[in-house]
């Protein structure tokens, strides 16, 4: 039995996506950098291009890796670990609060979806989006021999989860860099910084809890 992604799956993806879009260490805040940098609003939108590029490709790397885990491994092994690294790095986002200091950076195309996707995967953006595609517990106790991996993920299913996802990040990571950039600049950290960190690190302790439970 394989099971499909549904279209709920598919909205949770989309709201994944706008929800790390909000994050200013994944990408909107150096897409500001960049434009104050230079000066130009289009410094802005052509950083967009690499930076949603490396956040596509964490998800997706992510994604097929616990697909290929999850054909190896019992479907309770892979809920746990996600769970625990999850969890783990929830922990570490509340003891460690770094404003990022890029605004000097000269970066190319590479090096900033290089940025980008390393900044995801630190994150862990990636694994967030991994209890979605898992199957319930409900689920896996009709059909425990068939739960051996992903709820309908192969790579057409990842693809398809990971541009989904990307869709909801660009729209929100675009809008902000934009609104920030045209009105009122980094000044905005100040007073938003610690407070999102709070929330980011607050949203992955959650999510490994349940994680556990669904």
């Amino acid at each position: 039995m394989h099971f499909e992604i549904g279209s709920s799956a598919l909205w949770l993806m989309l709201l994944l996506g706008a929800y790390h879009g909000i994050n200013p260490g994944m990408g909107w805040l150096f897409a500001v950098a960049l434009g104050m940098q230079e000066q130009r609003g289009s410094a802005v939108a052509r950083s967009l291009v690499p930076i949603t590029l490396g956040h596509a490709l964490a998800i997706g790397s992510v994604v097929l890796a616990a697909a290929f885990l999850g054909m190896a491994l019992p479907q309770e092994t892979v809920r746990y670990f996600v769970a625990a690294v999850l969890f783990g790095l929830g922990i570490l986002s509340l003891v460690r609060h770094r404003h990022p200091r890029w605004v000097r950076m000269r970066v190319g195309f590479r090096d900033l979806t290089f940025w980008s996707f390393l900044m995801a995967s630190a994150h862990g953006a990636g694994l967030m989006v991994v209890p979605v595609l898992l199957p319930s517990k409900t689920v896996e106790a009709a059909g425990p021999m068939t739960c051996h991996h992903l709820a309908g993920v192969g790579p057409l299913t990842a693809l398809l989860a990971t541009a989904v996802h990307t869709t909801g990040y660009l729209a929100v990571t675009g809008l902000i860099a934009w609104v920030v950039y045209s009105k009122s600049g980094l000044a905005i950290l100040r007073k938003a910084w610690l407070n999102l960190n709070l929330v980011w690190a607050t949203a992955l302790i959650v999510t490994s809890l349940v994680t556990l439970l669904m």
